[in-house]
């Protein structure tokens, strides 16, 4: 007797949760932390992230945490990975930048990091190509400021030893005959 039956194709992720992640969910989630308070007489919003962020050494961490959420949703949800990469990105440019005392702060209200992901969670479920292109060349754009970040030290220090060796040695430090 032949072996008929097929193979059950499952996803790669599971839907559990789906009521737990769903738009208004996640909406009201990202509005909480980043924009329910404002300041009276002025378009200044923000949320719990914000407040949090004020302890300091670990309210910027709480609030990363806090902010894994969407990011946890949008990949339960089948968001690309660039997307997802992109959203980690945001939350690590809020949380490192964030730890700076007062002016992370500020940083941390103005960034948004919650309502910058939910906006990137729905637009990669209803567009996902322009927004998988668009992370992609912002995860670049970002690879390439951190390249700079560590070269451009490096030459400024090359440049300072070797300016300091002629000037106090009297010798010429040839760093371009080390490579």
């Amino acid at each position: 007797m032949p072996f008929t039956a097929k193979p059950e194709v499952l996803s790669p992720r599971m839907k559990r949760g789906k009521k737990v992640f769903d738009d208004e969910n996640l909406d009201l989630l990202s509005h909480v932390l980043d924009d329910f308070i404002k300041v009276p007489g002025t378009s200044i919003r923000f949320g719990l992230d914000g407040i949090v962020g004020v302890i300091p050494g670990i309210g910027d961490v709480i609030g990363g945490i806090a902010s894994c959420i969407i990011i946890v949703a949008a990949w339960i949800r089948g968001v690309s990975y660039g997307t997802v990469l992109r959203m980690v990105a945001n939350v690590g440019i809020e949380v490192v930048v964030g730890s700076i005392p007062v002016l992370g702060d500020m940083f941390d209200i103005a960034w948004r990091a919650n309502r910058r992901n939910y906006a990137l969670l729905t637009g990669s479920i209803y567009e996902p190509r322009k927004h998988t292109i668009q992370s992609w060349l912002f995860l670049a754009g970002l690879c390439i400021v951190l390249a700079a970040l560590v070269v451009l030290p490096m030459l400024f220090i090359t440049w300072m030893l070797a300016y300091v060796g002629r000037s106090m040695f009297g010798m010429d430090l040839h760093f371009h005959t080390w490579l």
